[in-house]
């Protein structure tokens, strides 16, 4: 990257070996919210995982918002088990930075998470967010149930149409099962950071434009 070389996902077979338990411990409880970060969590919520560059600010995105009952911040999409943050930073596990949601559906609705999804960054720059360059920053969803999929697929189909009458480019967003695809909380100082750490870096920025997803349709 630093030479102008264009980041390139690893194969299976490139990938580190990674390790069968997790290297490190991550704290019990969210430090804004004050949930269980690991669970268990109350019946009838659901789940939802985002990728969207940097995850400090996109952590905070979410956890700002009402009804989601707490937060966390991992690896996803790879294929390293238990990876480390210096070994998804090498591009050599195939993970990106994620978020995984736990919210309450009767006060926010998934609809509602992709809208903040999509306008939180820019889905169109493919291997990268601003300035952040790597492997690690794309843009993706991995929803948990066929309605998720079906909705995630809706919205981006939505969203590519206004970022094209505004002059963008393709969104590159991955849509892919999140039961194919291990989430693995990142170490404890990552997860709330920028809630320990108030004037900590945030790369989070979207394109400005409106995303029309949820308006209208259940959210």
């Amino acid at each position: 990257m630093l030479f102008g070389r264009t980041p390139v996902l690893p194969t299976p077979d490139q990938a580190l070996g990674g390790r069968p338990e997790p290297s490190y411990s991550v704290p019990e409880r969210h430090t804004v919210l004050g949930t269980p970060l690991l669970g268990p969590y109350p019946e009838g919520y659901e789940t939802a995982d985002f990728g969207l560059g940097c995850f400090w600010g996109a952590e905070r995105k979410f956890w700002q918002t009402e009804g989601v009952w707490t937060t966390l911040v991992g690896y996803q999409g790879g294929h390293t088990p238990h990876p480390t943050y210096e070994e998804v930073c090498s591009g050599l596990t195939g993970h990106t930075e994620a978020v995984r949601v736990v919210f309450d559906p009767a006060k926010v609705s998934y609809d509602t998470l992709l809208k903040l999804f999509w306008e939180s960054h820019n889905p169109t720059q493919g291997f990268r967010q601003g300035n952040d360059v790597g492997t690690q920053y794309r843009s993706a969803i991995y929803p948990h149930s066929p309605a998720q999929a079906e909705a995630a697929e809706a919205s981006r189909t939505r969203y590519q149409q206004v970022l094209t009458a505004s002059g963008h480019g393709t969104i590159s967003t991955e849509i892919l099962p999140a039961e194919d695809r291990p989430f693995y909380p990142a170490e404890g100082y990552h997860q709330q950071y920028l809630d320990k750490n108030p004037a900590g870096y945030c790369g989070i920025g979207g394109t400005g434009v409106s995303c029309p997803v949820g308006v209208g349709a259940g959210g």
